[in-house]
């Protein structure tokens, strides 16, 4: 989706709500399509405005959505989960272009739609979220675009092949650092950077402008005697994609994070599908990743065969098991209503291992055409079977965790997506496994998995 027009008019205002966020400052008078004023209370001061049922949401999922309109190029301000006229404006723009009715408030449907086409934005430029050891910070990274990485003593720097894309982590000590001093340092070194926009405070500061053919925007955090600082610098050329990356690196930047990234638990619980009686047994990708073991309950250890990164699928394998019950992927109908057949993580049933049933309704998505599962399951569905109406297998249950831009303060809840029946198959014909059909109930052919990490 191109940027709008108006994006690139406000980038240098955005790009100051983004940073002052540790300072809780205001956004900037005179800023060009700033939110509008609140208008007066008129005849119904009662009556439920957008603002209201959005402000009904938990912060981490309004924090979700500022972070997906952002991807989509329709969110400009701060991704901190907040309320604003501007939030509710890049809802109702978002609802427009997808042709809808502009309520401000987002659908069940129009929050699949909008979550799908925030994950192909992040998706093409590799977004991800990392640590840098040399500096200690955490910020969000378009590894796609800079594949290229190198280190000193000064920090890190990631590029494009061409060098068109450029973004340097630095740190700098000394017991005299103010942020005033950084900013003005930063404004002569280049020489000929031309600023169009600044803001120093007494433990940040903000500068973005032109660097020759370049764009840029630095950002630097002082703390005690210590500085941080992220500058990203971008061609022109590349602006249509990089304003977007640039607000999203802007949120995540994190330059003293109290901890490391939140890292996966020990032990993570999902579904497995039994799909031969050799043993052979389809889940979720993303359940698998990083497993120092795969334990199948009542089963014991099982190899991981083959993954599929694209369709999001992991393949494992039991051996020595007998009077196991296989459901084939026949290839059911992946629309309307489905019912997920899974086995719920332990802690959301009292330390049980009980299979359970729980419905959901899939739509595909606008621009990506992934399927998405509304409401997505609890933890413990990844992997599980989902049927149709006439009980016939129509896909597996994979289970997202949502990408946020801004700071992660609380986590949002997971996007689920459905692996269709005919792409199981295609994953499982890929591999050489023959799917075979042993139950006419599901709840017979799903296992619990279990990772053990580190």
């Amino acid at each position: 989706m191109e940027a709008k027009p108006v994006m690139r008019a406000t980038i240098a205002a955005a790009l100051m709500l983004v940073a002052a966020t540790l300072a809780a400052q205001a956004q900037p008078a005179g800023t060009v399509g700033r939110a509008r004023p609140k208008q007066a209370a008129v005849a119904h001061p009662a009556a439920q405005t957008p603002a209201d049922t959005v402000k009904a949401m938990a912060q981490g999922d309004r924090q979700a959505i500022q972070s997906d309109l952002a991807w989509t190029g329709h969110y400009n301000g701060l991704i901190n989960g907040e309320v604003s006229d501007r939030m509710i404006a890049a809802i109702k723009a978002f609802q427009k272009d997808q042709g809808g009715k502009q309520t401000g408030v987002l659908n069940p449907q129009e929050r699949s739609v909008l979550a799908a086409t925030a994950r192909k934005s992040q998706g093409s430029v590799g977004w991800k979220t990392v640590s840098n050891a040399g500096t200690g910070v955490r910020l969000g990274l378009p590894a796609k675009l800079v594949p290229q990485q190198s280190t000193d003593g000064n920090g890190t720097k990631w590029s494009s092949s061409t060098g068109t894309i450029q973004i340097l982590l630095t740190r700098r000590k000394d017991a005299n650092l103010t942020t005033a001093k950084l900013a003005e340092l930063e404004r002569k070194e280049p020489a000929g950077r031309k600023i169009d926009y600044s803001a120093v405070k007494p433990d940040f500061f903000v500068l973005s402008g032109t660097q020759g053919l370049k764009k840029f925007y630095v950002r630097g955090q002082l703390r005690g005697n210590e500085a941080r600082m992220l500058t990203i610098l971008y061609d022109q050329a590349t602006e249509g994609t990089m304003e977007r990356v640039v607000i999203a690196m802007s949120s995540a930047f994190n330059p003293f994070p109290a901890d490391g990234p939140p890292p996966r638990k020990t032990v993570e619980y999902g579904t497995g599908v039994i799909v031969n009686r050799d043993g052979a047994i389809v889940t979720d990708r993303e359940l698998t990743d990083g497993c120092q073991s795969i334990i199948v309950a009542h089963h014991g250890n099982a190899d991981k065969i083959a993954t599929d990164d694209e369709r999001g699928l992991a393949l494992l394998r039991i051996y020595g098991a007998r009077g196991l019950k296989p459901l084939a992927p026949d290839g059911g109908a992946a629309k309307g209503d489905l019912e997920l057949i899974g086995i719920a993580d332990p802690q959301n049933q009292g330390g049980g291992s009980a299979v359970s049933r729980v419905k959901a309704t899939v739509a595909q998505s606008g621009d990506s055409g992934e399927l998405m599962l509304s409401p997505a399951p609890g933890l413990g569905f990844s992997g599980a079977a989902a049927l149709d109406a006439g009980g016939k297998f129509a896909g597996l249950s994979l289970l997202k965790p949502a990408v946020v831009a801004g700071p992660s303060n609380s986590a949002p809840a997971a996007q689920a997506v459905l692996a269709p029946a005919d792409a199981v198959r295609s994953f499982l014909g890929a591999n050489k496994i023959a799917a075979e059909n042993g139950s006419s109930d599901a709840k017979a052919s799903v296992v619990r998995i279990i990772c053990v990490r580190k």
